[in-house]
Formats: C-alpha cells, sequence, structure tokens
C-alpha cells in the first residue's frame, strides 16, 4: 500500500464485491494477499456490524457470542473482526495493480465476486472527517471514517514496508 500522494490524482477505485458474506478466515485470506500487493493507495473493508452486546429485549446488555466476531492477522497487527465482511474498497494507483488484485481474489475466494471500478472513496473532506480526524487530516484517511463509530473502533493499519523506508530516510 503505497502512500504517496501524488499517486493519488491518477488512482483508480475498485470494489470487490463477494457473492457471500466472507468468513474470518476467508477476510484474513484475502486482506492478507492484497496486503501483499503494491500499488495499493487505500483500503476500506465494509459489511454489517456484529454486535457487541444485546441491544433491546430480555437479554439487553448481555454479551453475544457471534461465530463471526473473531480476530484476525493483517501483517504483524491483531485485529478484531467487528464488521461481516461484505465488500472491500480499494484505491490503486494503476490498471496492473487491479489485475494483480484480481488474481488474489481468484486465488482465495472459492465463489463468484464482481470486480467493479467507480467512484466509492472521497477525495475531499467531509464534515465528518473534520470531526473525527481533525482539521489537518492525512489525506490518505479522509472518507474512510464511518460516522456512527467511536473513536477507539477506529482500525488503520499502514504497511510495514512503508514505515522500514521511511526509518532508512
Amino acid at each position: 500500500m503505497s502512500d504517496s500522494a501524488s499517486n493519488k490524482e491518477d488512482s483508480i477505485q475498485i470494489e470487490i464485491f463477494p457473492s457471500r458474506i466472507l468468513s474470518p478466515e476467508t477476510s484474513q485470506k484475502l486482506i492478507a494477499g492484497l496486503y501483499q500487493v503494491d500499488g495499493i493507495l487505500r483500503v476500506m473493508v465494509q459489511g454489517p456490524r456484529l454486535p457487541e452486546k444485546v441491544s433491546y429485549g430480555p437479554g439487553t446488555g448481555e454479551k453475544v457470542e457471534h461465530p463471526l466476531r473473531k480476530p484476525i492477522q493483517i501483517g504483524d497487527q491483531i485485529i478484531e473482526l467487528r464488521i461481516s465482511v461484505g465488500r472491500i474498497r480499494l484505491e490503486i494507483s494503476n490498471a496492473e495493480v487491479k489485475e494483480k488484485v484480481r488474481a488474489v481474489c481468484e486465488k482465495v475466494l472459492p465463489f463468484s465476486f464482481e470486480l467493479r471500478e467507480g467512484h466509492f472513496l472521497r477525495k475531499k473532506p467531509t464534515i465528518t472527517d473534520y470531526a473525527k480526524l481533525g482539521p489537518e487530516a492525512d489525506s490518505l484517511l479522509l472518507g474512510m471514517v464511518d460516522p456512527s463509530a467511536k473513536i477507539n473502533q477506529l482500525v488503520f493499519i499502514e504497511k510495514q514496508e512503508n514505515e522500514d523506508k521511511n526509518k532508512d530516510e
């Protein structure tokens, strides 16, 4: 995942739309495969939320033991999956990267999927971006914030290779 802001102007946005909700294991394999592809600028994972507690009814406040709420590993970070992965939106640097993404999807997903090209991620700051990230927010985080998420629920992962390169320079 390259973080060059200059590449962002000519970038392409694509959406991986599987025909099924992904299991935590499949999600981890797919995201780990995408993590290895160079030329991906941003990734946003979307899907229905997995509740932590029962919000109403006789069991209000009880913990929900959902089978899809499991930790997954991306790079060297372990993250608790709080959603059922339904689609993955990416901003990529060029068409060659799109074919690499397609190859990863074909290798990992045992069922059909659509690879759509369009405009899925915002390029200009919104009020939510300003409220959650502040006036000097990183341009790579714009449009990536869930308005109803609490600040401690947001997960941003930066590829380790980029951090290593920045330390060397």
